[in-house]
């Protein structure tokens, strides 16, 4: 029984429509991939330690790159980044509307701004709507809970949804008096039930392209369990262009968890998926060990591949024959699959040699 026939949709048959924009080389919204994005962890002043960084998410997967923009000094460094960075950069901006106009001119190739916590930000529209579509730099507008307009605080009591998303449509408002319709909104939550709830209303009531993120989302663990649920609800809706996982991690690893969401989803082409059961009293073998090690002698492997680590008899045979390439074991040996045949039985400790041997010298094409 497929989803269509228990009444889910399949995810990617009804996405949203939503106009295009351009961050630098990347197409966002419309017909495009959704894309990955994160954020810079350096003081943005210094150029090598933020290049590096930059570096090491671009080969990680990251598409698009924001970095914070607090101070003069980082104003001032961008557009070296700009220069030598391998992806498009996008500059946050807070409080000081000047860096606006100072990362436009850096040559940055979208700007993200807050119109809750930027002073009299509503005055200076006309100028940076000017500014950048002269440019042709893209705005994100993007709205917390946490630093929602006190106007609208007031009037709600708090962040729900229907106020992120007044506070959203309300700046685009002011964006399009002045011709300026380059724009990508976002209204993130702490909380993923507000955070779609939000996302789903935004999307209902204009035609932008949507970054998706659960703002604060916590450590590794607890913030890539809400990002999944969040994101995984949404995207399976139609909704969402970009995504950033937020995690208090390091940013790589926002960029591993935001690729296997999209791969999950079938939004982004699978790479290396290793199967393997959660183990059982039937299991014969150290299934936690056998997938770690089968794990970390595929890292880097450059073909995508479905490599299923299977312990028993039961499940084992039928999922190795699923897979790519697999094993089932017990008794203190593996049967090696290829394909849904077996090409040989192998003592225990030689499964994980015989799984990459098998890997390497075939052509998976």
């Amino acid at each position: 029984m497929t989803a269509v026939d228990l009444g889910v949709p399949a995810v990617g048959t009804r996405r949203r429509r939503s106009r295009q924009v351009r961050v630098g080389s990347v197409p966002v919204g419309g017909d495009a991939p959704v894309s990955v994005q994160s954020m810079t962890t350096t003081v943005t002043a210094n150029v090598d330690a933020t290049l590096r960084q930059i570096a090491e998410l671009t080969a990680a997967g990251c598409q698009i790159v924001r970095v914070a923009v607090p101070s003069q000094d980082d104003a001032d460094a961008l557009a070296a980044i700009t220069g030598k960075s391998p992806i498009p950069v996008v500059a946050d901006i807070h409080f000081q509307p000047r860096y606006v106009f100072a990362a436009i001119e850096a040559g940055c190739a979208a700007v993200r701004v807050n119109p809750g916590n930027i002073r009299k930000f509503d005055d200076q529209v006309a100028g940076i709507a000017r500014a950048a579509g002269d440019a042709g730099v893209p705005i994100r507008i993007g709205v917390n809970a946490g630093s929602l307009d006190a106007r609208l605080l007031s009037r709600y009591g708090k962040a729900t949804p229907e106020a992120l998303v007044e506070s959203a449509l309300w700046e685009c408002s002011l964006f399009e008096e002045h011709g300026f319709t380059d724009l990508k909104l976002s209204v993130k939550h702490h909380d993923p039930v507000v955070m779609i709830a939000a996302y789903r209303l935004l999307a209902a009531r204009c035609e932008y392209p949507l970054h998706l993120g659960v703002t604060e989302a916590g450590p590794q663990f607890q913030g890539t369990i809400k990002s999944a649920v969040a994101f995984g609800v949404l995207l399976a809706d139609g909704i969402g262009d970009t995504i950033r996982v937020s995690l208090s991690a390091p940013p790589v690893e926002e960029v591993k968890v935001g690729l296997s969401i999209l791969e999950s989803l079938g939004l982004r082409p699978r790479r290396l998926e290793i199967v393997s059961c959660p183990s059982c009293g039937r299991a014969q073998v150290d299934v936690y060990r056998l997938a770690e090690q089968v794990s970390a002698a595929f890292d880097g492997f450059g073909t995508p591949l479905r490599v299923a680590v299977m312990g028993c008899v039961v499940n084992g045979p039928g999922e190795a024959r699923e897979a790519d390439l697999g094993v089932s074991s017990g008794n203190g040996k593996g049967q090696i699959f290829v394909r849904g045949q077996v090409v040989r039985t192998v003592p225990e400790n030689q499964i994980v040699e015989a799984l990459l041997d098998e890997a390497m010298k075939r052509d998976w094409t």
